[in-house]
């Protein structure tokens, strides 16, 4: 069984277990995902999270506000391929391709 290079000069990858991953995560990222209708994975949850508090200027509570509506946008945007145009989380939006 090979190992691989073991002469390599490049870092090893730390690899993390999902939940030390999930633990490493800002408190109030946690907060927000306990509470979230989607499962995200932990790095997407981080990279919006990281964007949203750029944007508002690392406020927690309008980074979660940001996390929000994103999300809304994820489950209009499902229920459209799912139940159609029609059903009220669509908000009136058009299917894709119509």
């Amino acid at each position: 069984m090979s190992r691989g290079n073991l002469s390599t000069s490049l870092r090893a990858r730390t690899v993390l277990h999902p939940m030390q991953r999930y633990d490493a995560l800002p408190a109030d990222l946690r907060l927000w995902l306990a509470g979230a209708a989607l499962s995200w994975s932990t790095r997407s949850a981080l990279r919006h999270w990281r964007r949203a508090m750029a944007q508002v200027g690392n406020c927690p509570l309008a980074a979660r506000s940001r996390l929000d509506a994103i999300e809304a946008r994820h489950l209009a945007r499902d229920a459209i391929r799912v139940w159609g145009a029609s059903h009220p989380a669509c908000g009136g939006a058009q299917a894709p391709g119509q």
